[in-house]
């Protein structure tokens, strides 16, 4: 998939923020290849050969494909009920008062409101259509939190009660799924399973809202979301009914991650790709709405402590397979990447050395 030499007749490529390379044979998506779906009930069971049986359909879908349905994950549907709430109310509002909260005012970070068509990931005709708002991982808001008094990074509208609050409570249920789910991951990678315990005491733990009007230009001329993969170890999106995932698969063709009711879509991010050594992928993916209504959906973005090392998982290389990356702490990984999603930090010294 990331190799462009030997490419079939009218096949593209992409080139992503993290450098690498991608081809595919049509902009037209199928359900012909299919997202393995996972019931993750066993992840609460006492018995570790319950988790360990989950793990191994983790472990097959994060190498294969890098993606996978997770049902009867145990978050009641309210929560992401209100979050959605949350979302249309903040989209609502005129865009003075979303750019009281614009990304440009919080440097090195991501958070903060994304105006509609403000990026062009991948150069079409017309810029990305849909906005966004990102918010950070706060202490106060995580059961577990090992420090309270922490400053959270981020940026929120101070005229619209309830807003913080309901996306918050939808967050931290996230955040708890996610560190049992990192649990799961270290059995799927043949480790013991409190192996990345000390990675996620203070995880990176971002969130984001985002509004897709339906677009009516073709794919070929825009798209919702361009092509790109996520940063951190993995994902877990919550998506309305509207259709218009889609997945680049190892064959180069688009598969289309249709909404499965009660689910959460789950994808493996850079970080984890890079400190597997690639064992686990980190795949390609895109969003074109052609639902006739408009879209709404909520990644949460799991990663590791920043101040940690993103070192090599010892079960992923050996004098045969050596590190594919170099390694660096999480937050310099972070800091690369949202300045080069956010379109600075462009042909540095830095791209070299991270690349």
């Amino acid at each position: 998939m990331s190799s462009t030499e030997t490419l079939k007749p009218g096949t593209r490529t992409i080139t992503l923020h993290n450098g690498q390379v991608f081809s595919y044979n049509s902009n037209t998506a199928s359900a012909l290849e299919c997202i393995p779906i996972i019931d993750v009930s066993k992840i609460y069971s006492d018995e570790i050969e319950d988790r360990k049986a989950v793990a191994e359909e983790i472990r097959q879908a994060s190498k294969d494909i890098g993606f996978f349905y997770m049902v009867n994950h145990g978050i009641e549907p309210s929560y992401s009920e209100e979050a959605f709430k949350q979302a249309k109310r903040f989209f609502a509002l005129t865009e003075d008062r979303k750019m009281k909260v614009f990304t440009g005012l919080v440097p090195n970070e991501y958070v903060g409101f994304h105006p509609m068509k403000h990026y062009n990931r991948n150069g079409w005709k017309y810029r990305d259509l849909s906005e966004a708002y990102n918010w950070a991982y706060d202490a106060t808001q995580d059961p577990d939190a090992v420090d309270k008094s922490e400053e959270s990074i981020g940026i929120w509208p101070n005229d619209l009660p309830g807003f913080r609050e309901g996306l918050y409570a939808y967050h931290t249920r996230l955040l708890q799924l996610s560190r049992r789910l990192t649990r799961i991951f270290a059995l799927a990678l043949h480790l013991p399973e409190d192996y990345f315990d000390e990675y996620i005491k203070r995880p990176e733990a971002g969130m984001r809202i985002l509004h897709y009007p339906e677009q009516t230009h073709s794919a070929d001329e825009q798209q919702g979301i361009g092509a790109h993969t996520d940063v951190e170890c993995f994902t877990i999106v919550t998506q309305d009914d509207s259709g218009g995932l889609e997945v680049l698969s190892k064959s180069g063709n688009w598969i289309k991650a249709d909404p499965v009711p009660g689910s959460f879509v789950v994808n493996i991010a850079d970080c984890f790709m890079r400190q597997t050594n690639d064992f686990f992928v980190s795949t390609v993916h895109r969003v074109i709405n052609k639902s006739g209504k408009e879209r709404y959906s909520a990644p949460f973005f799991f990663g590791f402590d920043r101040q940690k090392l993103l070192e090599p998982v010892p079960t992923c290389v050996s004098e045969e397979n050596p590190m594919r990356y170099p390694v660096m702490t999480g937050g310099e990984y972070y800091r690369w990447r949202t300045n080069r999603q956010k379109g600075s930090g462009v042909n540095t010294e830095e791209d070299s050395a991270l690349e």
